[in-house]
């Protein structure tokens, strides 16, 4: 999965995943695309680096929660542990491991680990899935 930071003809920015840069273009000709602010369907790609997970510094992000953001960032929260706790961490070899499972060169199993944003373009541009996961500042040591 692909997170594209998108804008409108309204200058209204927002973002949305989507399998693959096509996914994206025939979602937007088809109309499924619009902007959750004011609805256009007038949408573009806005430039962006890609968010992945590394060990190294970490954009800090402030949020002022309801109690419906409380909910949802507990239940983030919690597919974040549960994903910790079903797969095989391989720290900074994510990519290679994602690559190997891809290609059918080791048995496939769930994996989580590190990766920079050219090793997260490359595998995204072979076809391999993957998503981020959000790193809390509690699991941290």
């Amino acid at each position: 999965m692909i997170r594209f930071s998108l804008i409108c003809e309204h200058d209204h920015e927002f973002e949305a995943w989507f399998r693959s840069n096509d996914d994206f273009d025939t979602q937007k000709k088809r109309g499924f695309v619009d902007c959750p602010t004011c609805g256009s369907h007038k949408i573009e790609k806005a430039l962006m680096a890609p968010a992945v997970s590394t060990s190294r510094s970490q954009e800090k992000m402030a949020l002022a929660m309801g109690e419906a953001q409380k909910q949802a960032l507990a239940q983030l929260k919690a597919l974040a542990q549960k994903v910790r706790e079903n797969a095989d961490y391989v720290g900074d070899k994510f990519a290679e491991e994602a690559r190997k499972i891809h290609f059918g060169e080791t048995d496939p199993r769930g994996i989580y680990g590190e990766a920079t944003p050219e090793e997260a373009q490359s595998l995204a541009e072979d076809g391999v899935e993957f998503m981020p996961i959000p790193s809390f500042p509690e699991d941290r040591h």
